[in-house]
């Protein structure tokens, strides 16, 4: 059978409406992934289910060991994966709590292991990111958003930087000049990854705060938590609807 994973970022490190069937302890040629994967029946289909930070979330971005996630998802069958990301908006229409499916990346990120083609190679591997979102994958969730009337953001560019620390403003400055429309900490190279293995991979980013620099307020972790407890909200409403599209 091939199932759907789902990784879960910060303000998602528990998926509500999951019923568990068993936690798996896996062991990868790159290490541990971030906890055990959580099988259950998820909006009646069987489903993975991964918090990128682990559970507590204690895996800072910088730290997270990806090629383990995506390589123990893909070992159990996983063929299709829907990533959520907390992200800063750039852009003016990207609102605190707003949803966004992006279809571009661009990578500011340094010192992460992001490939699996490194050694005892026939030859060198390339693979093709012109497009680095599932395409089908998006559609599906645009759709699914669709159907439930959730106003989402059907384009944009993910802008994946290093962390744990957030921007300063003549960062997100650069980033809107490079045409980015979020901000993020973890979407490369988990986005290249899942190409390399040929998963079928999408995102949907949630809006925690306004980017440095484009609100007079200041950014703490409680306003982040409140936006998030709201997008997470509506993102759960999302991967219900997209499973019996699937």
């Amino acid at each position: 059978m091939t199932h759907l994973g789902i990784i879960g970022g910060s303000g998602l490190t528990a998926l509500a409406g999951l019923r568990v069937l068993r936690r798996q302890v896996e062991q990868t040629p790159w290490g541990e992934p971030s906890g055990p994967l959580v099988v259950g029946e998820f909006a009646g289909r069987e489903i993975f289910f991964l918090p990128r930070h682990g559970q507590p979330h204690a895996i800072p971005p910088h730290m997270i060991n990806y090629r383990a996630n995506l390589w123990a998802l893909k070992e159990n069958g996983v063929r299709r994966v829907v990533a959520v990301n907390a992200v800063g908006g750039i852009s003016a229409g990207l609102g605190q709590g707003t949803l966004m499916i992006p279809d571009q990346i661009i990578d500011y990120t340094w010192s992460r292991a992001h490939t699996f083609f490194e050694s005892g190679l026939d030859q060198v591997t390339h693979a093709d990111f012109t497009t680095p979102y599932s395409i089908e994958m998006r559609n599906l969730l645009i759709s699914a958003a669709t159907k439930l009337g959730l106003p989402v953001h059907t384009s944009g560019t993910y802008g994946a930087t290093q962390g744990p620390r957030l921007e300063t403003a003549a960062e997100i400055t650069r980033m809107e000049r490079d045409g980015c429309h979020v901000v993020g900490m973890t979407g490369m190279p988990e986005a290249a990854l899942a190409r390399e293995l040929d998963v079928g991979y999408a995102a949907v980013c949630v809006v925690a705060n306004r980017a440095a620099g484009k609100s007079p307020e200041p950014i703490t972790m409680d306003l982040i938590r409140k936006n998030l407890d709201q997008g997470m909200k509506q993102t759960l409403q999302l991967l219900q609807a997209v499973i019996p599209l699937l």
